[in-house]
């Protein structure tokens, strides 16, 4: 008897123990499977940080970047240059009011969105990036009481093959290279609400036209573009300048090809000087209403130069614009009346021969009171001149109101380097008749 509750003692104590046994080893088992789900949690938000990162970069620019012009460029344009691969967007906007001072009544003040810009790029790979602007201007594409509608345009849609750094290829919808607006022309890195009329004028900013081309740098100081267009189209010229003949890349007449080549040299860090040449025939073989324009040769040059240091700001831009068959030209665009097209008005005449030149300096003030600022005051001058009929064919009478003066006195301020807020005052100027001078004040931003 006392052998059997013995027995069954030491059963009940190994089953105890046994138990005991189980139950810790339970708790362990527990305890790692808790440790390798943490561990697994761990691994599974670094990799999904990342990520992340990686489509930031991706996307676009850290916010902290300097924005910088690259490859005939814009800053904002620029982005898609800097990411690893995939999507890049940027933009730029700006709106302005306008006054007009001792005006004759015919003309009104106004308030405008004047632009408001998306830039879409893509990177396939390191050497093939997509690249493309698009532009809505004046708020709506509809009419309203006081002024007609605005538009919404591809400004410019190219695909880049990035080979060596001295050489590249590019087609597409390209951007001109001529003269600092036509190619670098957001708000914050020109002076004045308005763009320099010299290249509005004689350059016909914003200009862009279907074509290919190579572009790149030599030895870190020369950059260069040279590409093969469609040729302007010469029956929207007339006696205030080129504008009306750029093709825009819609349904562009080709008939006459054109080649226009850009050079900028960097001849210290803070000075650049360059040049570029257009040429090509613009009549595009056409026949209006039985009346055949004529071929038109066109040749476009200008000569830059820029020099900024320690908030000092100066710019200089000469351009001439020579344009043959201009008395044949005239006569196929005269109204209607006297056997022309009815492109023109009565007495007005296309110059052979336009010109435009300006000038301007800005200095940061800021700096001078708080030395460590990152916002900028630039108080800025610009003077400008421009004559679209300097030279006219035999038998016709030059329009005096064609030559004009520009003085703009004004003033930017950039809290930060992507937004600006601009006023200034325009004296308008013409060797017959009379302009209105402006008031303008300003915004802008880009991204």
């Amino acid at each position: 008897m006392g052998m059997r509750r013995f027995a069954m003692g030491w059963v009940l104590f190994a089953g105890l123990a046994t138990g005991a046994s189980a139950t810790a080893d339970t708790a362990d088992d527990r305890a790692r499977a808790q440790d390798d789900r943490i561990a697994e949690l761990e691994r599974t938000v670094g990799v999904l940080v990342e990520e992340l990162e990686r489509t930031r970069r991706d996307l676009a620019l850290p916010e902290d970047a300097e924005m910088s012009s690259k490859f005939g460029h814009g800053p904002g344009a620029s982005k898609i240059y800097d990411i690893a691969r995939g999507l890049s967007i940027g933009g730029y906007g700006e709106g302005y009011y306008r006054k007009l001072v001792d005006d004759d009544g015919g003309s009104k003040d106004r308030a405008d969105l004047l632009r408001l810009v998306l830039y879409t790029g893509y990177k396939f790979t390191d050497n093939i990036i997509f690249n493309a602007e698009i532009e809505f201007e004046h708020a709506t594409t509809g009419s309203t009481e006081s002024s007609g509608g605005g538009s919404v345009s591809v400004e410019f849609a190219q695909l880049d093959f990035m080979w060596k750094d001295w050489i590249n290829f590019r087609t597409g919808l390209l951007l001109v290279p001529m003269g600092f607006i036509n190619e670098i022309h957001e708000p914050p890195f020109y002076y004045g609400v308005n763009r320099p009329e010299v290249e509005r004028t004689i350059i016909p900013s914003t200009w862009r036209e279907n074509g290919l081309g190579i572009f790149g740098t030599i030895a870190d100081q020369v950059d260069y573009e040279a590409y093969v267009i469609n040729g302007l189209n010469a029956e929207g010229f007339d006696s205030s300048g080129l504008r009306g003949g750029r093709q825009k890349g819609n349904r562009a007449l080709a008939e006459h090809l054109a080649v226009v080549a850009k050079l900028e040299w960097s001849l210290l860090p803070e000075l650049v000087v360059g040049g570029s040449v257009y040429h090509g025939k613009s009549g595009q073989n056409q026949n209006v209403g039985g009346i055949d324009i004529p071929d038109t040769p066109t040749t476009i040059w200008e000569l830059h130069a820029q020099y900024q240091n320690h908030g000092f700001h100066a710019r200089t831009l000469f351009t001439m614009a020579h344009l043959s068959e201009t008395a044949g030209l005239t006569s196929a665009l005269a109204p209607t009346a006297m056997g022309g097209t009815g492109e023109l008005g009565a007495g007005e005449a296309i110059g052979g021969e336009m010109l435009g030149v300006y000038g301007e300096v800005a200095y940061n003030v800021l700096p001078l009171l708080f030395p460590s600022t990152e916002k900028a005051l630039e108080p800025f001058f610009r003077f400008e001149y421009y004559d679209t009929q300097r030279d006219l064919p035999s038998g016709f009478s030059k329009d005096r109101t064609k030559e004009i003066e520009i003085y703009t006195f004004g003033m930017s301020f950039k809290p930060i380097p992507n937004v600006v807020l601009k006023a200034d005052y325009r004296s308008r100027n013409s060797r017959s008749g009379t302009l209105s001078d402006e008031f303008n004040m300003g915004v802008g931003f880009v991204f």
